[in-house]
């Protein structure tokens, strides 16, 4: 054996055998496995957008339901003048507002006879802009905002008194809960009872102080409006006693 001759079994020339034999189905062979590799990549970009275009379903599909449910959530009720229609639509309410009756003692008829006075349920609901000159833009007529139109002062005192710090006024549990709060310290400085729709709202509109001093009576629009919110509550009432 010659001394230079490669061992048995050892490839010198690499792991190819078309480099070590040079047989005639060697170049059938390397197109063979170029058109398999070819194949391969072919279909592993298909599988990449296949899965691309997936997600980006998934993605539209999540983001529009969000959008619905944004828009659902931010919309009232169609039937605002049926309590058993508003809680069959917003259960959610009705439930933040049962915990309000508990912790506060406000009822629940009260609470949504008032809400619907001051927002309608909308829960960015503001003041109208005031002007000057009857076309320039000069703020608003107050600072309340939200589902119960909480003032900025009060409803930072709410904040502070009850360490709900991080209540938002668009939020209908916080509005509720605020609305059961301030309810709650008109029963205890202006002794007015948890169900009188009729005198709570005239307290909500003036505060305490202005209630304390009657300023309402100077107000024929705002006692025809404490009225209205008073017979609205007691439907709100009897229809409650009726629903399922």
């Amino acid at each position: 054996m010659n001394s230079w001759a490669p061992a048995h079994g050892v490839n010198v020339i690499g792991t190819d055998p078309c480099r070590l034999e040079k047989t005639a189905n060697c170049g059938i062979l390397a197109s063979i496995e170029s058109v398999r590799k070819n194949q391969d990549a072919r279909e592993q970009y298909k599988q990449s957008q296949v899965a691309r275009q997936t997600m980006w379903r998934i993605a539209i599909l999540f983001v529009l339901a969000l959008s619905a449910c944004s828009t659902n959530s931010q919309d009232p009720p169609p039937n605002l003048n049926d309590a058993c229609a508003i809680k069959r639509d917003r259960p959610s309410w009705f439930r933040a507002m049962e915990r309000t009756e508990q912790k506060w003692g406000a009822p629940v008829y009260v609470q949504l006879a008032t809400l619907y006075q001051e927002s309608t349920f909308r829960p960015k609901a503001r003041t109208p802009r005031k002007y000057i000159l009857g076309f320039i833009p000069n703020g608003r007529i107050s600072s309340a905002y939200g589902y119960a139109q909480a003032l900025d002062g009060t409803w930072d005192e709410y904040r502070e008194l009850t360490g709900n710090r991080r209540a938002q006024r668009d939020n209908f549990p916080d509005a509720s809960d605020f609305m059961g709060w301030y309810m709650s310290q008109s029963n205890r400085r202006n002794l007015i009872p948890m169900s009188d729709a009729y005198n709570q709202y005239l307290a909500y509109h003036e505060g305490q102080t202005g209630f304390a001093r009657g300023s309402y009576n100077r107000k024929r629009w705002l006692l025809n409006t404490a009225a209205r919110v008073n017979t609205r509550a007691l439907t709100y009432r009897d229809q409650l006693s009726t629903c399922p």
